[in-house]
Parts: structure tokens; sequence; C-alpha cells
């Protein structure tokens, strides 16, 4: 049995986090206080399982894997909150987009070009292997891929090829076919994934719905 850490209380976390302990991974929720209303409820929802607590609480309950589904512009203050030495040698997922609502939508990408909040994280937390994988789509679909019909992709990228390995087999736990999941390499492909976000939104808003994903089509 391992035991997983989920850093965030949003709709991205709670999902993460109940179809974690769906596949049989004791969880913990964390998030800035202890007695979160929404890490609590889940804790008492799915019983011996899951687990509630602080920022710092989830990283040192992680045996190897902690998800950040934190606000994107708030990522790097929560790790911080979870401690470089709770983190150290641990995958780090990064779910989280550096999005800036600040002039109202469209949004704004704190980091681009030159810098992704994939990379950030890494230069803040250079003894954990940050993979960032997840971040362009819904959560429902990240965890039910079979919801979309037919092909279409998950991206992953980090500097450790061992870490990208190891959350791909996870993917695939949640439903990704190999196939499916295309491995960017390092972790600054997270500039590419993260500008997919403002295509994304877009599509959203022109479309009418969160169910739609991106698909690479490959000539035979």
């Amino acid at each position: 049995m391992s035991k997983i850490g989920v850093l965030g209380t949003g709709m991205v976390g709670q999902a993460i986090a109940s179809r974690l302990v769906g596949k049989g991974y004791e969880v913990c929720m964390g998030s800035r206080s202890a007695e979160n209303e929404k890490a609590v409820a889940f804790a008492e929802k799915y019983g011996d399982l899951a687990n509630n607590g602080t920022f710092a609480d989830a990283a040192v309950f992680a045996d190897e894997i902690v998800f950040n589904c934190t606000n994107g512009h708030a990522s790097i203050t929560a790790l911080e909150l979870a401690g470089s030495e709770n983190l150290k040698g641990k995958i780090l997922i990064d779910v989280a987009n550096p999005l800036d609502f600040t002039n109202g939508m469209p949004p704004k990408l704190l980091f681009c070009n030159d810098s992704s909040l994939g990379e950030q994280i890494q230069n803040h937390f250079p003894d954990s292997m940050v993979v960032k994988s997840l971040n362009t789509m819904n959560c429902e679909i990240m965890l039910h891929p079979e919801g979309i019909p037919g092909d279409h992709n998950v991206f992953v990228c980090g500097n450790d090829s061992g870490a990208r390995t190891k959350v791909s087999e996870l993917l695939q736990e949640f439903g990704w076919k190999a196939d499916n999941i295309i491995d960017l390499g390092d972790i600054t492909a997270a500039r590419g994934t993260e500008m997919l976000l403002p295509l994304w939104l877009r599509l959203f808003s022109k479309i009418g719905t969160v169910e739609f994903n991106f698909n690479i089509v490959r000539k035979p």
C-alpha cells in the first residue's frame, strides 16, 4: 500500500484524492490549516484510507508521490509550507497552471517563453523530482480518460526519467493507454503544456463544455 499526499482542496485536489482512494491508495489531503472543512469532509467521507492535515502533514505522509493541486499563483508558497525537507527525494506531480486573472478573462500566464511554473518549482525544490502532467484538461478527464471517445493525449515532462516512468504508470492506473501518454522530456517542456491553457480556456468558451481534450494525430 502506497501513501500519497495531495496538496490542495479545490476541485482538482478533491478529484485526484478521491480517485486515488478508489484505487486503494492511502491519501492525505493537505491545506494551510489542518481544520480545513473540505479536507476534513474528504477524510470523513472515505474512512480509513483518507486523512487530512496541513501541507506539511501531507508531504510527510507521502511515501514517494505528492500531487501539487494548489492554485498556480500560490504553489511556491504552498510548497514552502509543505517543507523542502518533507518533499526531498519524492516525486512532485505538478498539476497546477500559472494563470493570472488579475485583469479578468482571458487570463495571462505568470511565466511563459523562458520559464514555467514547473521549472520554478523544480528550481525552488532541487531535491524533489518534479513531473508536470495532467494540467491540460478538465479534472474528470484526467482521471477518467474513457469519458472522451477515441484516442487523446496526456503529457508528462520532468528532469528525472525514472520519475516520469512512475508517473506514466500511475496514469495508466487512471485508465490512460500507454500509447496515449506522451513523454516530452525534461521540465522545460512545461512551458509548452502550460501555454496550452489560454487556448484551452478559449476553446471552452467557444464550445461550451469542458469535456474535450487534445489528440496528436500522427501520419501513418
